[in-house]
């Protein structure tokens, strides 16, 4: 049998594997050690062995736990709930704008956590409830709180970011400054829409009341600096980091000693509190560590069968197509699995071919981490079967359908299309910061 036929076996009892419920790290780390263990007897061993070895000394890693710890102090802390307060003080005269607020508050929890799943949970338990209430059409908010969600894995400090860094051996902290702007334009691009869509019809997302929009100054600013909070204890992580005073992993530990001093500072340190983050913090990073060990011994194993040049030599020299037409045919097939997968899952299946064939086929490594990401995000929002879609079923209330989910996030997935295609046609969107930062 030809290396390129054990290649595509590999790959396919993998997905095999997938379909029958295993768990990712399980199916994907097991092919691989056994796949070496059949190609190179005994020495395959050492590939498995090597690749935890590997992972073990990757210092970076650290940033994982921290910046974990840090999300999930100021979810259990409540904080939060300050951040949207603020918003709804702060932008209740506005059509739309409570709307217009909870995506604000998606880009703030982002910067605090990390993971869009914690993006939708916050959203949909606190934002959700509150927009209902006030009259807001229910198909255009539960799309907000989707759309805004998508938001989490773009913001620094991204987690799958993080994931994507160790797969394809890029500088995290490019990465994360890749994604600001890309983040942003998505953010903006959803504000100007709710907007524009409550302007021409007010009845989609009514201003407050006169008697809700009359709290005093002296509240307004008391909401307006407990909100800020969470930006405070960003720019104390990222500006030290930005400017080369600290390290990655110093600034993560900043990140999440500034968060746990706020949440002490602010009486809401309980034991419940530190119980739960510090119990969620050593699930979650035990469970990306896993994912990581099974992906790098599965990428050696391909690399040791020299899979990614055959693929490459398929792709353009015997179909003849063009490269923007393979990285094309790759987003696509990102939709596709996003349909049954979630981001993480994604990537380490695909990461093992697809990340070496872009940079085989000459484009950016840190520019793909952004498409990747958009992409994965536009699959978890597109139906029939769209991850997101029934993590929103599962937290919405009774009077919100499947059929009011799937129609609220069409509009929504048309901006993102927008934003990716942009970012496609116009790398520097993603390049330009870390760029301007390291080039200092």
């Amino acid at each position: 049998m030809s290396y390129e036929m054990i290649a595509i076996f590999m790959f396919a009892t993998m997905m095999v594997m997938l379909f029958t419920g295993q768990r990712v790290f399980g199916a994907i780390g097991g092919v691989a050690a056994l796949a070496a263990m059949l190609l190179w007897g005994d020495g395959g061993s050492a590939i498995p062995f090597s690749a935890a070895m590997k992972l073990m000394k990757w210092y970076p890693l650290l940033t994982l736990p921290m910046f974990i710890f840090m999300g999930y102090v100021l979810s259990e802390s409540k904080i939060a709930d300050d951040l949207y307060k603020m918003f709804h003080v702060w932008m209740g005269p506005v059509s739309g704008g409570l709307a217009i607020g909870t995506i604000g508050l998606m880009v703030l929890v982002s910067a605090m956590n990390g993971l869009s799943v914690a993006g939708m949970a916050i959203g949909a338990t606190i934002a959700l409830p509150e927009l209902l209430r006030r009259g807001y059409d229910k198909r255009m908010v539960t799309g907000v709180i989707q759309a805004g969600s998508s938001l989490g894995i773009l913001v620094p400090p991204s987690v799958v970011l993080v994931l994507y860094a160790m797969i394809a051996r890029q500088p995290v902290g490019q990465l994360w400054l890749a994604g600001v702007v890309p983040g942003l334009l998505m953010a903006t691009m959803f504000i100007i829409y709710i907007y524009v869509r409550c302007k021409l019809n007010p009845a989609l997302g009514p201003t407050l009341s006169e008697e809700e929009r009359n709290v005093p100054r002296a509240e307004k600013i008391r909401l307006l600096g407990a909100g800020l909070l969470p930006l405070v204890i960003f720019a104390a992580m990222m500006v030290p980091f930005v400017n080369g005073w600290t390290s990655l992993v110093e600034s993560s530990a900043i990140g999440a000693m500034t968060a746990f001093l706020a949440a002490v500072v602010k009486g809401r340190m309980t034991r419940e509190v530190f119980e739960t983050s510090a119990r969620q913090t050593l699930a979650i990073s035990c469970m990306f560590m896993w994912i990581i060990l099974a992906a790098l011994g599965f990428g050696a194993v391909f690399d040791g069968l020299g899979a990614v040049n055959a693929i490459k030599d398929l792709f353009t020299e015997q179909l003849g197509l063009d490269p923007w037409v393979i990285l094309i045919l790759m987003q696509l097939s990102f939709i596709i699995m996003g349909t049954f997968l979630d981001d993480t899952a994604m990537l380490v299946i695909v990461a093992p071919l697809y990340v070496p064939l872009v940079k085989v086929l000459g484009f950016d490594l840190i520019w793909y981490g952004v498409l990747y990401t958009v992409t994965t995000q536009i699959a978890y929002m597109t139906p029939p079967f769209g991850y997101n879609l029934f993590l929103m079923r599962a937290m919405a209330p009774p009077e919100i359908s499947l059929k009011d989910i799937y129609g609220s996030i069409l509009p929504f997935v048309m901006i993102m299309v927008c934003a990716l295609t942009l970012i496609m046609a116009f790398p520097q969107i993603a390049l330009w910061l870390p760029e301007y930062v390291y080039g200092k």
